[in-house]
């Protein structure tokens, strides 16, 4: 009995039965002309054609690697065949793909290994591809793929549950990423090196210096996001590991990247130490680790010999705009340096009355260092998060955001949240252009600013051009992967406006579900049902709009939407006053 380790690839098609009893004659011609495709790929790819019967087709390769391209390329091709005809006439193929042993009978190949990879194709979509935990082992880190875990699925005649993977295209990548937050979607690596900085552990006896070491994790997060050549997971999503004990491997397939920097900070007095070690989270290799004892005043040195370790041993190139920016002392002053952390641990709480005790800190550390232009950056995003979440009465509000955010660029031009501010200021001035183009600016100083590209996508809309949009969002959620509700509604916003309706009613659906009293997200709603003529639903979200707000109004919105082109506010109001909105 001859035996052989290889990869299998099974396939067949969704609902054959009910397109063979409608149109036999069409489904046989169509079959025909799509094995003709599957074929040729199968041979481009080294595989060889095992079997076919009905609708059924069974292939193997020596390479799992090629195994997965081949089935990807066909479900590309096949979607793009289906465009042309009708949709109850479209077929769509479910492939399944096992790495395993085989026994071999003459051309046939038989056992376990075909089994499994037959039941991986059953779980799998129309147009859609499951893999083994064999296979994705093989090919995790090989391919520009995403990879969402089915978990342990117990499957016919196996004996034990077999691990299980959805391939995932970018496309769908981005739709998985939409709809599950917390999700157990992985995400394949970037291009060029990427990295987490973890929370840096507070090893002082005093548990209040926890902003401390949050505030280096920050400074340190910040410094390396401003280098090009690397790609860098924003503070949100990596302070979602914060005091949990979690294996490097597991975060860099969560997070979609190969590096992690971890490390932790002990203050004493006028001393500090900072520890740090570098993991190259795949193989769990520690590329270097090192202790620096120094005086406190020293911290900004300390950073700066990480960011340069890390720059060396990753071997990146920058540019000479990032030689001259890389961890810059902001302040000489360090106790200013001190309110400011305490500051920046207070504003990310998010609440109303974290975001006033922010901008007493940051006072502080300006009145320390009044030429502190970090601080002002800060505080004038203290007041943009006012004007925002509608925290503050002051109808100065606004105005105080602008004036602060050009105070810290008056004194620093390449702050990267200063500009990001301005920015928002811009738009709600409906000075479209100048928004765009600060925005622009803050993400050329800063590549991996996830909230500045969101932020971006959201002014684009309203500048008239949503079709630029959905790109924007995507980067934005792929840097920032727990990244907050509001990266949701300029992409729905963007689907909205380029009639992608049922894209849209997904990503608004999502908004609810995770903010479930947020009035605009049930207003998308009821304006894409009014699109789609769904008007019992439309009018039911209306309905929910004005429990949540009663003042909310079609004249409100015309003040609150700051579009630049009328037609598409009065495209917008059109739809709302169709599902009942007054």
């Amino acid at each position: 009995m001859e035996r052989k380790l290889t990869a299998i690839l099974c396939a067949d098609v969704q609902g054959y039965s009910r397109l063979m009893g409608e149109d036999e004659v069409g489904t046989l011609h169509t079959l025909t002309a799509y094995r003709e495709v599957t074929d040729s790929l199968i041979q481009q790819h080294r595989g060889r054609i095992v079997g076919t019967a009905g609708d059924g087709l069974l292939a193997e390769f020596a390479s799992a690697v090629d195994a997965v391209q081949c089935a990807v390329k066909i479900q590309q091709i096949l979607q793009a065949k289906n465009t042309e005809l009708p949709p109850d006439r479209r077929m769509e193929f479910r492939i399944g793909i096992n790495v395993g042993d085989v026994i071999v009978e003459g051309p046939q190949i038989y056992g376990d290994g075909v089994n499994i990879a037959a039941r991986m194709e059953a779980l799998a979509d129309g147009g859609g591809i499951c893999i083994s935990g064999t296979v994705y082992d093989q090919v995790e880190n090989k391919l520009t793929l995403g990879y969402e875990s089915l978990g342990e699925q117990s499957v016919k005649n196996i004996a034990k549950p077999v691990r299980v993977w959805r391939v995932l295209e970018p496309e769908a990548m981005a739709t998985a990423q939409v709809q599950s937050n917390e999700t157990a979607l992985l995400l394949p690596l970037p291009d060029k090196p990427s990295i987490i900085i973890l929370p840096f552990l507070n090893l002082s006896n005093d548990p209040e210096q926890e902003y401390f070491s949050d505030g280096i994790t920050e400074d340190l997060t910040t410094d390396l996001s401003k280098i090009s050549s690397l790609f860098v997971i924003s503070r949100n999503s990596a302070f979602t590991y914060k005091g949990k004990a979690a294996k490097s491997k597991d975060i860099s397939r969560e997070m979609g990247v190969r590096y992690v920097l971890e490390g932790s900070v002990r203050k004493a007095g006028e001393r500090v130490r900072v520890t740090a070690q570098l993991i190259d989270a795949p193989s769990d290799y520690h590329l270097w680790a090192a202790r620096y004892d120094r005086p406190l005043t020293d911290i900004f040195a300390v950073q700066d010999e990480i960011v340069q370790r890390i720059v060396t041993t990753l071997k990146l190139q920058l540019t000479l705009s990032e030689h001259g920016v890389l961890v810059r002392k902001t302040t000489d002053n360090l106790e200013a340096y001190d309110w400011y952390l305490r500051g920046m641990e207070s504003v990310c709480r998010f609440t109303k009355e974290a975001n006033g005790q922010a901008r007493q800190l940051y006072d502080k550390a300006l009145e320390l260092d009044p030429q502190y232009a970090a601080a002002y950056a800060s505080l004038s995003m203290s007041y943009m998060l006012d004007w925002i979440f509608q925290w503050s009465s002051d109808s100065q509000i606004l105005v105080r955001a602008a004036e602060t955010a050009q105070k810290a660029l008056a004194l620093d031009d390449a702050l990267p949240q200063a500009h990001a501010t301005l920015g928002y200021v811009y738009l709600w001035q409906k000075q479209h252009d100048q928004a765009i183009a600060e925005t622009q600016r803050a993400i050329a100083l800063d590549p991996n600013f996830a909230q500045a590209y969101a932020n971006l996508g959201h002014f684009l809309v309203y500048a008239g051009r949503p079709e630029e949009t959905v790109e924007l969002v995507q980067k934005a959620m792929r840097l920032n992967p727990r990244y907050p509700a509001t990266y949701l509604l300029p992409l729905g916003n963007a689907y909205f406006f380029t009639g992608r309706y049922e894209e849209a009613l997904a990503v608004y659906k999502t908004l609810v579900t995770r903010n479930p009293n947020f009035p605009v997200a049930h207003a998308g709603l009821a304006m894409t049902y009014s699109m789609l003529n769904r008007d019992g639903e439309a009018q039911a979200e209306a309905t929910e709009v004005m429990r949540i707000n009663p003042q909310l109004s079609l004249e409100v919105v015309k003040f609150i939407f700051p579009f630049k082109d009328p037609a598409m506010l009065e495209f917008m109001l059109t739809a709302l006053r169709k599902a009942g909105l007054k």
